[in-house]
């Protein structure tokens, strides 16, 4: 990698939002942080003739990157997810669906998938006094239950860790842009996306003291919130993406 991979950088005025990150791209001529970026990625600007960003909706790439080189008829692109966090302490969704979309995708077995839909609260809790009267916490399951989950989880780690981060098709990310914006500037560092599911994969499968499920770095919670809809009963999974700042 580039050099100027190693630790973080800061840009001036921060970043509000992707459109922010796709103009900066569009002006990478005389925009300091974009041309870092494509250093980043191992473009020689002298030899770049032609930069083109687009936002990009309902994958796990948030701004792809078309970058056309000096005489070559070909046009390289780059998928970017972005990661905008205010806090180096917050923790981000990186995915959310309906549980029965998850079992499609990674094939749960029908024993697993019950349990998951009481810990989500799409079933309603069996047991009598629940912490949540609408589902059911990891830890208020029987040890053989919880252990279901925890084996499932291990052995399909490296399936669910890369769907919910790089995702699949021609729309995977392949970089991961992380923004701590403070006041008016931003610090932001730039890592591709492999190094990302190392990271956030490490260290073991267990259910935390208030009763979530945990791979690695990665929480799988019931989603919650919306006000009471329905939605609330989905499954989510969340990590810190400033931990990224670190590596």
């Amino acid at each position: 990698m580039h050099s100027i991979d190693k630790g973080s950088q800061i840009a001036k005025d921060g970043f509000n939002n992707e459109d922010d990150i796709i103009k900066k791209f569009n002006n990478w001529k005389v925009d300091i942080e974009a041309q870092k970026w494509l250093q980043i990625m191992e473009y020689q600007l002298d030899d770049i003739e032609l930069v083109q960003a687009f936002k990009v909706s309902g994958f796990k790439t948030d701004v792809q990157v078309q970058v056309s080189i000096k005489l070559k008829s070909i046009i390289e692109v780059q998928n970017l997810q972005l990661k905008l966090v205010k806090n180096k302490k917050g923790f981000n969704q990186i995915d959310k669906r309906w549980i029965d979309k998850y079992v499609e995708m990674w094939s749960i077995p029908p024993e697993v998938t019950e349990i998951l839909k009481h810990y989500s609260g799409e079933l309603k809790p069996y047991i009598a006094k629940p912490k949540d009267s609408r589902r059911m916490f990891a830890n208020e399951f029987s040890e053989h239950q919880q252990n279901l989950v925890l084996n499932w989880l291990e052995n399909n780690r490296t399936l669910i860790v890369n769907d919910i981060l790089k995702g699949r098709g021609k729309h995977s990310a392949e970089w991961i842009l992380v923004t701590l914006t403070v006041k008016k500037d931003a610090e932001w560092t730039l890592k591709p996306i492999n190094i990302a599911i190392n990271h956030f994969s490490q260290g073991n499968v267990f259910i935390t003291k208030r009763g979530n499920f945990t791979i690695g770095r990665i929480t799988m919670q019931r989603k919650g919130g919306d006000g009471g809809r329905v939605t609330a009963n989905m499954l989510q999974f969340k990590i810190n993406p400033a931990e990224l700042f670190e590596l």
